[in-house]
């Protein structure tokens, strides 16, 4: 039988139901940046240490971004198939792709713990790390990598509420782990004198509330799809659908660590430590773009599945439309505040003036092509919501892997070795990218919402 919420994704207005599960989403990923940005801007304002510490926590992110990936791999994958099948009134898969993921959430959680504390100080100096900074980025990833299982059960779990339509239930599991790191943050690393050590055991205690939040509300009866114990054990038939439509989310999170890696390198050996730490902030100031625009698509996500799969085509259409317009106009908002005020965004991250200095002339340059991401983005979330894993793929590995890591690695060299070069190479990759995925939206939208789509997918 059908939930309140199921049934409000297939006859509620659009609009109404839009902001009813996008306002709550946005909200959660805005708390859920605040993880990592509290972190950096305590961080950076560390009294002597501030510019240093901040850079070696910079390098760091790679980790941080691949630990996350993997729970992006089952909870993006997953989620949406499991809404699908919702609306197909198929409850008992749905909960059988949950209680798999579950399972293989904890399997990775146990490789990626161990594997990167064996390995984590050689990648360091790989990533971009310098003698200088180094031992900051290993006090820090030592602590965060013990908390990695928290990691996984909070954000890939998540996603399956909000697949149910409950974005204020997925927007509390975020807020309470958000808030409770604000205030351990300075108690850490200031009070009690821990530093980046301080700020990676608040992250973790986080984590861990905010993973207990969601096990309890999905072994509780609020739930529509529950973890059961007899489904916990892996179905290799739906754990195939889940990782092919996962794959894409996966690779634009791991992506983002590969990028990471060549950006961060690429500064070290054309500029510096410097540059490196301009890094750390330009990414930082990125999130907080990407992230309102992510927020709102992932709230609008269920209502593309859900009516997807009750063959409601005409609600589907006007979600993706409103949703292309939506996320176009916040994208270029975000560009000209980016760029027409990078001080002030700089600012919030560190006080050093030589710093201050390099981000008024690199921001502009780096966010100057953002405007365009919504657009990217609007489309791959209606991809993802059909379940078209190819198409995703497609989209994901072309922004990151076909244009914006090479453009970093060859710019440089056909500049003669010019460092700003580097910084370039992010507004080419956007602007491109976010083209061609549009003109793939186009091309194929009427083949991919129809019978003939839905029927593929059993």
């Amino acid at each position: 039988m059908a939930t309140q919420s199921e049934e409000r994704l297939g006859t509620a207005p659009i609009p109404r139901l839009m902001a009813t599960l996008a306002v709550p989403s946005v909200i959660a990923q805005l708390i859920n940046v605040l993880y990592n940005i509290v972190d950096r801007i305590y961080i950076g304002h560390i009294p002597e240490i501030g510019h240093t510490a901040l850079t070696g926590v910079g390098v760091t992110f790679p980790i941080v971004l691949l630990v996350a990936a993997f729970s992006y791999f089952i909870g993006a994958g997953g989620a949406p198939l499991a809404s699908i099948y919702l609306g197909k009134g198929s409850r008992e898969k749905a909960e059988r792709i949950l209680g798999s993921g579950t399972t293989v959430l904890l399997i990775f959680s146990l490789v990626l713990t161990v594997f990167f504390l064996i390995f984590h100080r050689p990648l360091l100096y790989m990533f971009g790390a310098s003698d200088a900074t180094v031992g900051y980025g290993s006090d820090y990833i030592t602590i965060y990598l013990i908390g990695t299982v928290f990691v996984q059960l909070s954000l890939g779990l998540n996603m399956f509420i909000t697949s149910q339509g409950r974005a204020k239930t997925a927007m509390l599991s975020v807020l309470i782990g958000a808030v409770a790191n604000i205030i351990l943050d300075p108690i850490f690393i200031f009070l009690f004198g821990m530093g980046v050590r301080g700020a990676a055991l608040a992250t973790i205690i986080s984590q861990a509330m905010s993973a207990a939040w969601v096990l309890v509300f999905l072994t509780s009866e609020k739930s529509a799809i529950r973890i059961r114990r007899a489904y916990l054990k892996p179905d290799f038939s739906l754990l195939k659908r889940v990782m092919a439509l996962g794959i894409s989310p996966f690779i634009m999170q791991a992506t983002e660590s590969a990028i990471q890696v060549i950006l961060n390198r690429g500064l070290q050996t054309y500029g510096g430590d410097l540059y490196v730490g301009s890094m750390t902030i330009l990414q930082s100031v990125m999130q907080l773009i990407v992230v309102p625009v992510h927020g709102f698509t992932q709230g609008i996500q269920p209502i593309i599945s859900y009516n997807f799969g009750a063959r409601k085509f005409e609600r589907v259409k006007q979600t993706y439309r409103i949703t292309l317009t939506i996320t176009f106009i916040t994208a270029v908002i975000c560009c000209l505040l980016t760029t027409q005020l990078p001080l002030v965004f700089a600012g919030l991250f560190t006080t050093d003036p030589e710093l201050l200095e390099l981000l008024a002339r690199v921001m502009p340059i780096f966010m100057g092509g953002i405007w365009m991401f919504g657009i990217q983005m609007g489309c791959q979330t209606t991809f993802m919501g059909l379940g078209q894993a190819k198409i995703s793929l497609f989209i994901a590995l072309l922004r990151k892997v076909i244009l914006l890591i090479p453009l970093a690695i060859l710019l440089p060299i056909f500049t003669g070795g010019d460092v700003m070069s580097i910084y370039f190479s992010e507004p080419i990759s956007d602007i491109t990218s976010a083209a061609i995925a549009g003109i793939l939206f186009l091309a194929t939208k009427k083949k991919i919402l129809s019978e003939e789509a839905l029927a593929k997918i059993k």
